[in-house]
């Protein structure tokens, strides 16, 4: 199992997101979190916005068509994609992920 990290400009666009991705079966669960600052690196200077943080889980055969949905539908230019494999997870947690995703 992976969870994939990825922010969206405002609460609306994240919530649309995270019900296309598991509509589409690219994802089991999307959660998304209140909005927070994030502050980055973006041509030449250093900003800030506010963002909600996204944590998408995952199958490892889901994650190509994860990554191209995501790019293929968010506003940044150059969206964040954080893939983080879980060491540990619950039979019980993985049986239900694996039974939706196939």
């Amino acid at each position: 199992m992976f969870v994939v990290l990825t922010t969206m400009p405002n609460a609306k666009d994240a919530e649309s997101l995270a019900r296309e991705i598991v509509e589409g079966k690219l994802a089991a669960c999307v959660q998304v979190l209140p909005q927070m600052s994030s502050f980055y690196f973006w041509e030449d200077r250093v900003v800030s916005d506010s963002e909600n943080l996204l944590l998408i889980k995952t199958l490892d055969e889901k994650l190509p068509a994860l990554e191209t949905f995501i790019n293929d539908h968010h506003p940044y230019d150059v969206p964040e994609i954080v893939v983080l494999e879980a060491e540990k997870i619950s039979k019980s947690y993985l049986k239900w992920m694996t039974g939706y995703l196939e």
